[in-house]
């Protein structure tokens, strides 16, 4: 019988120089893990490599081999011998099935709660298994942190409240407008940030409308994010259909003026506006968070919700971790019973061709595989009580009876 191994490092250990160099794309997954496994010794293996971590995970009988498989992955990697331990981490057992539940439930990412280390951590298991690195154990360590993940996101708040600048702005539109299916979107410009909000919008079912100082640019995004296209110099005819209007641009002065929009929101007969602008610097003048009915957002009102969200989320990690010790304790009660199963084997040899005869034997020999799986170190003193004893002694109820009391106070 063997240990389970979790080998790695991540952004909390190594800066992200070391980790890209150690860094494995899905292709390489194919060529370098059956080396590794064949060339170090180690039973079952599997490789998980993100922007933020590298790690690896074994099972195997000796504790050497783990050594020689994380020297031949950096040598790999052309890193010398040793260079990997002041920014790495072994974990072993229960810690190191502890750090892989706690990894897929996405309590260690650098943003808790989000939800791409668990498509990542499938792919990983799903390739590993593919090439037949992995086995009963680690299949069953996989398994298991995966339950524990849907555990902790259905029974935490985790994943609950937005994280992100996009979402938070989309958020807060939800709150504001509630069916945001009725919504009419305008998107000014083409930063990074505004395009992923309107995306989110988009996937709400809300309408969108995208214009850009270059008429092309606002095209080939309209068509991306399947809306329609706006000319800029219109803006201010059409602001008036608006509902949520996201402004994403690199001007440096103000597009949005309180003199403009107080003009819109009079012939929208002040119909709420809601206001994003994550532009730096603002694109919007800050006056217009001051007209009746308009909710204006910049970034830095973005980042406090941000902020705040995470601070949530902190909270809701500490009940996941609960979850997560939990569900390890069930899986090593089970690794622990894998180590003593070929004594319940010789036991059951011993008596088997009396254990046909006697229902009370069946009986004492369950309450006796019961306490050898939940105390491990009295099997062989099991083994030797049925073997001494019970074969000699098996058509004697009495017998059979001390014979219990024996392994019953063992």
């Amino acid at each position: 019988m063997g240990d389970i191994y979790a080998f790695g490092l991540n952004f909390k250990t190594a800066p992200v120089e070391l980790r890209e160099r150690l860094a494995c794309k899905e292709e390489e997954l194919y060529h370098i893990l059956p080396l590794l496994k064949e060339s170090s010794g180690v039973q079952e293996l599997c490789l998980l490599s993100t922007c933020n971590r590298v790690e690896l995970y074994a099972f195997s009988e000796k504790e050497g081999d783990v050594r020689a498989l994380i020297d031949t992955f950096g040598e790999m990697k052309g890193l010398r011998k040793g260079s990997l331990d002041k920014q790495s981490f072994l974990l072993k057992n229960d810690k190191a099935v502890f750090h892989i539940f706690k990894v897929a439930a996405s309590l260690d990412s650098m943003v808790v709660g989000e939800p791409q280390i668990v498509s990542q951590f499938k792919s990983s298991f799903r390739i590993a298994k593919e090439l037949g690195t992995t086995g009963k154990i680690l299949n069953r360590v996989f398994d298991k942190a995966l339950r524990t993940s849907k555990r902790v996101r259905t029974e935490t708040g985790i994943s609950r409240n937005a994280v992100s600048i996009s979402y938070a702005a989309v958020e807060l539109a939800k709150r504001i407008f509630g069916d945001i299916k009725k919504a009419r979107v305008l998107l000014v410009g083409a930063g990074e940030m505004g395009e992923l909000a309107a995306n989110y919008l988009k996937r709400l079912g809300a309408k969108l409308y995208i214009t850009n100082r270059t008429y092309e640019k606002a095209l080939k995004l309209a068509q991306n994010l399947e809306g329609n296209a706006l000319r800029f110099e219109e803006m201010s005819d059409y602001l008036v259909d608006m509902d949520i209007v996201l402004v994403s641009t690199g001007a440096r002065h103000h597009l949005l003026t309180s003199e403009l929009m107080e003009d819109v929101m009079k012939r929208r007969s002040y119909e709420p506006m809601f206001i994003i602008d994550i532009s730096v610097p603002r694109n919007v003048e800050p006056a217009v968070g001051q007209i009746e009915e308009v909710f204006l957002y910049d970034i830095d009102d973005l980042k406090q919700v941000v902020e705040s969200n995470l601070r949530d989320r902190k909270r809701e990690a500490q009940k996941g971790e609960i979850i997560v010790w939990d569900e390890v304790n069930k899986f090593m009660r089970w690794f622990e019973g894998l180590k003593v199963e070929p004594v319940i084997l010789k036991i059951k040899d011993s008596v088997r061709e009396h254990e046909r005869e006697s229902p009370y034997l069946r009986r004492v020999l369950f309450k006796a595989f019961k306490e050898i799986k939940r105390n491990p170190e009295i099997a062989p003193l099991m083994l030797k009580i049925f073997s001494e004893e019970v074969k000699g002694n098996v058509h004697r109820r009495e017998e059979l009876s001390h014979v219990y009391n024996r392994a019953d106070g063992a």
